[in-house]
This record gives structure tokens, sequence and C-alpha cells, in this order.
């Protein structure tokens, strides 16, 4: 009875790896392309955020990387370096609006403007993290998912008793189950950074 659900889930993250993804994107299939942006979305949108563009800013650079994305697929050597690719090419957008914003403001630039080097590979090193949480988290089991996004996504974080009658399990095995599910994510997040 545990192997089928084990086996359905292996199989499921054979269908979203980044390499199958790319390959049936090369295919036509659109249904891989809207998972392939689903996946990495929150990736490309949260860089110009934390570089303090606006939101309209922000979605002209995801729509602008989701082009360069779609032309570039084919020459794409590596799919499983994809994230790192996104990461490059968004901030690359990232410094162009910027410097554009600064000329047309028509403040004089000395050099090229970018973040200190310290602070570029931490927010790059910080991105990736999230990413690789984003990750994991899809792989866990659906309470599990849900019981990490109600209790560490959400603001404010739901109170126990919400939790428990939302996945319809007893109050006190709460804790229980938040460290089982909180344990397997760590595993997970192992896993995906070794």
């Amino acid at each position: 009875m545990g192997t089928a659900p084990r086996k359905a889930r292996e199989r499921d993250k054979g269908k979203f790896s980044d390499a199958h993804l790319v390959k049936q994107c090369l295919q036509g299939n659109e249904a891989a392309w809207s998972n392939l942006i689903a996946k990495y979305k929150n990736l490309i949108y949260s860089i110009p955020v934390r570089y303090g563009f606006s939101q309209e800013d922000s979605a002209d650079i995801f729509q602008t990387v989701c082009l360069d994305l779609l032309n570039e697929l084919p020459r794409l050597r590596e799919p499983n370096a994809l994230a790192g690719w996104l990461i490059q090419v968004t901030r690359n957008k990232c410094f162009h609006r910027k410097r554009g914003q600064q000329r047309q403001s028509s403040v004089e630039v000395e050099g090229e403007p970018s973040p200190p080097v310290d602070e570029s590979e931490s927010l790059i090193a910080q991105i990736e993290r999230e990413q690789l949480l984003r990750e994991a988290l899809l792989d866990l089991a659906p309470r599990c998912r849900k019981l990490v996004e109600m209790l560490f996504f959400e603001i404010p974080a739901r109170p126990y008793e919400e939790v428990a009658k939302d996945l319809d399990v007893a109050l006190g095995s709460i804790g229980f189950i938040r460290r089982r599910c909180l344990d397997k994510l760590r595993v997970r997040l192992e896993q995906l950074e070794g």
C-alpha cells in the first residue's frame, strides 16, 4: 500500500524535472511550458523585487526573462542548471533596467552601477536557497506541504486549532506531525543541496 503512492511521486518528480520539462517544451508541449514557468515564477519575480523595483517593473522584467527563456530554450546546454541561468539572466535584466532608469533621470553615472559584490552574492545565495525550499516543499506529501504552508508561510500563522480542523486531525497530534514534516523537509533540502 505504501509503495504505490511513493512510486507515483517518484514518477511525477521525473515528469517535472527541468530536463523533462525542457524536452517537452521543445516538442511544443504547452502544459510543460506552463509547469516550467510555474516552477520558477517566484524565483524570477523575487529578484527584481529584492533589487527594489516596483511591481510593474518587476512584472516587466519577469516577462522579459520568460521571453528570453523561450528563445534560448533550444540552445540551453544543461537543463539542470536552469535555476542558475534564470538568476543570472534576471540579474542582468535588473542591472540594465536600473542603468536605463538612471540615464533617464539624467543622473551622471560613473562606471557601471551594480550592487556591492558581497550584497550581490548574498542575494543570489538567498534566492537559490528559497528556490531549493520551494522545490523541497513540492516534494512533500500534500498533507505535510499544507501543514508547513499554514504554519510557516501564512501571515499570521494559523493557530493549531485551525490547522487541526483543516487537516482533520486531532489537535494534540499537530506538534508530532509538524516535527515529522519538518524532518522530511530538512532531508529533502539536504538531498537537493548535495
